[in-house]
C-alpha cells in the first residue's frame, strides 16, 4: 500500500509530462482556496466508485484538510442516499443515476454536477432466461427496494415493455447471498455492480444478458454521477468545483493506472478479490466523462422511471431544479485533452 501511494505521488507530480488531463493545471492554482477545508464524501461498496477514492491526496491537493468517507452501501447509495445528503448527512459523492433521479422527483435538496463513467453494472440470468423478456414472471434478486440494482433493473424491463411492479418478483438479500442462489438455480436473475460481475463470468454463474458497457442504449449513459448536498454547493461553489475536479482526475488515474484504484478501494476496507477488482477497473470506461452528457442521461432515466411510475416530474423539470453544470462547463474548457 505504501508503494502505491509513492506511486500515485509521482505520477501526480509527473503529470505535465505523462498527459493526465488537468492535473498540475495553471487554473487550480488561480482560483480561490475553497470556502471550507472541510468535505464528508459517501462511502458506497461498488468498486466503480473508485475515481472518488483516488481522490483522497487530489482532494487535498486542492486545499481541503479535512476529508473523510461516510456511511455504507444501504445508507449511501440507491434512492436512501439521495436522502442522506439531501438531509447534510455528507456533501458530495458519486451515486447511480437512476435513483438520484427519483430523489430529485421526492424533493432531494442535491445538485447534480456532471458525470464519471458510463457502463458497469451486469444482469446474470438462470438457464430459464434466455433473455429480459424472459423475466416476466422470474424471480430477480436486488440488495434491497430501491437500491441501485432495484431502480437499474426497473427501468430496464420498463424499456423492453415490462410492467416491473407485476410482471417480476423481487427478492430483498445481500450480493454474496444472491450469487449463491443463482449459482444454486432458486432465483432467476441477479444484476450485479462491480466487482460482482467479474466474479460470476469466472465462475460461469448464470447467463449474461446484458453488459451496460457495450449494450445500447445503456452504454450510451452515465451510470455513475457525481452529487453534492444543494446548500453545501451554494454556499461554497469553488469547493465544489475543487471536489468535482479532484473526483475526475481520479477517473483519469483510474483509467491510466487501474492498480491505484484497487488499492485505493481496498483501503476503505472493502475485501474483494483483489483479481476481480483489478480485472473490474481495466474494463470500466473511465476517463470518457467528457464524451457523454449528464442532462442527456438524466432525461434517459426520468423517462424509463416515469414509465415504470417511480418517478413523476417531467426530465426537465428535474433538469432545471436538480442539475448544476457550471462548474463541469469550465472543467471540460480547463481539462483538455
Amino acid at each position: 500500500m505504501r508503494d502505491s501511494r509513492r506511486k500515485f505521488l509521482r505520477i501526480v507530480s509527473m503529470a505535465g509530462v505523462a498527459g493526465i488531463p488537468g492535473i498540475g493545471s495553471k487554473s487550480a492554482y488561480a482560483e480561490p482556496p475553497p470556502e471550507t477545508t472541510r468535505i464528508r464524501l459517501t462511502k458506497v461498496p461498488s468498486i466503480c466508485v473508485a475515481p472518488q477514492y483516488v481522490a483522497e491526496d487530489l482532494l487535498r491537493a486542492e486545499g481541503f484538510t479535512d476529508i473523510s468517507y461516510i456511511g455504507s452501501g444501504m445508507t449511501s447509495s440507491g434512492v436512501a442516499g439521495t436522502q442522506v445528503m439531501s438531509e447534510g448527512g455528507s456533501d458530495i459523492g458519486m451515486n447511480f443515476a437512476a435513483p438520484l433521479v427519483i430523489g430529485l422527483d421526492r424533493g432531494a435538496e442535491i445538485s447534480l454536477l456532471g458525470g464519471v463513467h458510463v457502463g458497469c453494472f451486469e444482469l446474470f440470468g438462470s438457464a430459464r432466461v434466455g433473455s429480459i423478456k424472459d423475466l416476466k414472471g422470474k424471480t430477480v434478486s436486488v440488495l434491497a427496494k430501491e437500491s441501485a440494482q432495484h431502480v437499474f433493473l426497473m427501468s430496464i424491463a420498463t424499456s423492453i415493455g415490462l410492467d416491473p411492479n407485476r410482471d417480476i418478483e423481487w427478492v430483498y438479500q445481500p450480493g454474496t447471498e444472491s450469487k449463491r442462489l443463482l449459482a444454486e438455480g432458486k432465483i432467476d436473475a441477479y444484476l450485479g455492480f462491480p466487482p460482482d460481475p467479474q466474479e460470476l463470468r469466472e465462475k460461469r454463474i448464470g447467463r449474461m444478458l446484458l453488459n451496460s458497457a457495450v449494450d445500447r442504449p445503456w452504454s450510451q449513459y452515465f451510470c455513475c454521477l457525481v452529487a453534492a448536498n444543494r446548500d453545501w454547493v451554494r454556499k461554497h461553489p469553488i469547493a465544489a468545483k475543487r471536489a468535482l475536479r479532484a473526483i475526475l482526475k481520479g477517473s483519469e488515474l483510474c483509467a491510466s493506472d487501474p492498480g491505484l484504484g484497487v488499492n485505493a478501494y481496498l483501503a476503505q476496507g472493502y475485501t474483494p478479490n483483489p483479481d476481480h477488482a483489478r480485472q473490474a477497473l481495466r474494463e470500466l470506461p473511465y476517463a470518457h466523462w467528457r464524451d457523454y452528457n449528464p442532462e442527456d442521461t438524466v432525461r434517459f432515466y426520468a423517462l424509463r422511471l416515469r414509465e415504470a411510475g417511480m418517478v413523476k416530474s417531467p426530465p426537465q423539470k428535474l433538469i432545471s431544479q436538480g442539475t448544476d453544470w457550471h462548474a463541469l462547463e469550465q472543467l471540460r474548457k480547463e481539462m483538455k485533452t
